[in-house]
């Protein structure tokens, strides 16, 4: 939902929209600052209308989208290439550079075929050799390796790619918004794409450029769009600030802080980034199912989203985005105080000792929610600590199970495969849950034809269960300069995802 708001509030760094990591590594001395928003008057907004409609990057650097920079770099790539899909606001795949495909009857073997008179911005054409070879290059990706490690083997035809797979997954194509580069071009600056822009250099500076050869046929906002040198957040920053730059992607409830101000338009974005609580269900007391189950019920999901993250994130009781199709929201259950007291009692739980809540220091939105839901628990009867750490004494105490819960952070892959969390040996798989039916409706899920059914199946037992706690799946934010960006709908990965109905106003001549 789009905000006008006078932003008197802290900007954070881009946020990671490719990254496979569960959450990166944060730098020392942390200063956080949390946001103050006030609703903005209609008069108060003062409109600067750009010569030229601008967006930061780190010059130098690369912007092929397998290996770029995070944050900026991907914003002006997300403009230049395309994947065999994209995914829409319900992370459903959509056909892209893909008009078609097919699977075996296991769906381990898939087969797309590539839409017709799709032509590089240099005017040759897309063939099955430039996706594999984009592909093979992101298997070897650190921010795709993880998504694509299923993959056994990639083979090409002229205008066909054949996938093997090492096991079923029918929500495969979910994970094949891979950006796709001209092959041999990868080392330029600006590898060769298929998407509504290429990138140019003149006296000037840095461009991107319409590209009029565009497959889709629909007419960009802009015919240029300049590149404004920003070598670092703070440049970034810096350069909105001051009205050079007219767009750019944040975390609003992230690590880093910096503040600005100014006449802002902020949309929303939804993620595939969710947050929970996580238990160490190998030891007592949270080994019991039941005592799981009255945490998870003295969890007020839409408060932590309303009142902790201002909004940005969507309250969530299982490990699916309620914007996913899958989300099973008839086995949703809305907090209440009573029920959660209910399911405290039901348990038979006797406190002997508080249970101790690690959570990230170093982030002060994740510790405020933390210190609520301690609260929360605590004045219900389930007396609980919160033990907030630095980033590395949290890390390596999960590791090592030292721990009662933890509230954390996972980006999940958009076919919504949950094993790191919730197999054994899975690489998130922190509190050493083991079930044979857990495995067995994760593997029917990831087979699944019905795959509403099977998620409403594995969702069931989770809420059983219960080893993992969900509370929300967090949303980024796309900042623009007011009024001059209009009509825009973004997607994780995409911020101008329906480029074609956007409307970018410049200063009149």
């Amino acid at each position: 939902m789009k905000k006008c708001l006078r932003i008197w509030m802290a900007l954070l760094l881009p946020v990671l929209l490719l990254t496979g990591c569960w959450q990166e590594e944060p730098p020392e001395e942390i200063e956080d600052v949390l946001p103050v928003v006030e609703e903005e008057k209609p008069e108060e907004r003062k409109t600067i209308f750009p010569e030229c409609f601008a967006l930061p990057y780190m010059p130098g650097q690369s912007l092929d989208p397998i290996n770029c920079a995070d944050g900026m770099q991907q914003v002006a790539a997300s403009l230049l290439y395309e994947g065999l899909f994209r995914l829409d606001h319900s992370f459903e795949p959509q056909l892209c550079l893909c008009i078609s495909y097919t699977h075996d009857g296991s769906a381990s073997r898939y087969v797309f075929t590539l839409r017709k008179g799709v032509h590089f911005s240099d005017g040759t054409p897309l063939t099955g050799r430039d996706v594999k070879a984009a592909l093979d290059r992101a298997r070897e990706s650190e921010r795709y390796r993880s998504r694509l490690a299923g993959i056994v083997s990639i083979s090409a035809g002229e205008d066909t790619v054949t996938i093997a797979l090492s096991s079923p997954n029918t929500g495969f194509p979910a994970l094949l918004d891979v950006p796709i580069v001209k092959s041999g071009t990868q080392d330029a600056v600006a590898p060769i794409g298929t998407g509504p822009y290429f990138y140019t250099e003149e006296d000037t500076g840095a461009y991107l450029i319409a590209n009029q050869s565009w497959w889709r046929g629909e007419e960009q906002p802009v015919e240029r769009i300049a590149l404004v040198e920003a070598s670092d957040p703070d440049a970034m920053l810096y350069r909105f600030a001051s009205h050079e730059v007219q767009l750019m992607t944040v975390d609003l409830t992230g690590i880093l802080a910096v503040s600005t101000t100014g006449s802002v338009d902020c949309v929303d974005a939804e993620t595939t980034l969710m947050q929970y609580v996580g238990c160490n269900t190998s030891r007592a007391p949270l080994d019991s199912p039941s005592l799981r189950r009255a945490l998870s019920a003295g969890i007020n999901r839409s408060n932590v989203t309303g009142a902790f993250l201002s909004g940005h994130g969507s309250p969530a009781c299982f490990p699916v985005s309620p914007n996913s199709s899958l989300y099973p929201g008839a086995l949703e259950e809305r907090y209440a105080l009573d029920a959660f007291t209910a399911a405290l009692a039901d348990s038979g739980y006797v406190p002997e000792r508080p249970l101790i809540l690690l959570v990230n220091r170093e982030n002060s939105f994740k510790c405020a929610i933390a210190d609520y839901l301690a609260e929360t628990w605590t004045s219900g009867g389930l007396p609980v600590e919160v033990q907030a750490l630095p980033w590395e004494e949290y890390a390596a105490a999960l590791e090592r199970g030292e721990f009662d819960i933890y509230y954390g952070e996972a980006r999940l892959t958009a076919d919504w495969d949950l094993s790191s969390l919730l197999i054994p040996g899975g690489a998130l798989n922190y509190g050493n849950w083991s079930n044979p039916d857990t495995s067995r409706l994760l593997e029917e899920f990831a087979a699944a034809e019905s795959r509403e059914a099977a998620m409403q199946a594995l969702c069931a037992h989770l809420k059983e269960q219960m080893p993992i706690l969900p509370v929300c799946f967090k949303s980024i934010s796309v900042l623009t300069q007011a009024d001059v960006v209009e009509g825009i709908t973004p997607t994780a990965t995409e911020p101008l995802y329906n480029l074609g109905e956007c409307i970018i106003r410049l200063k009149e001549e």
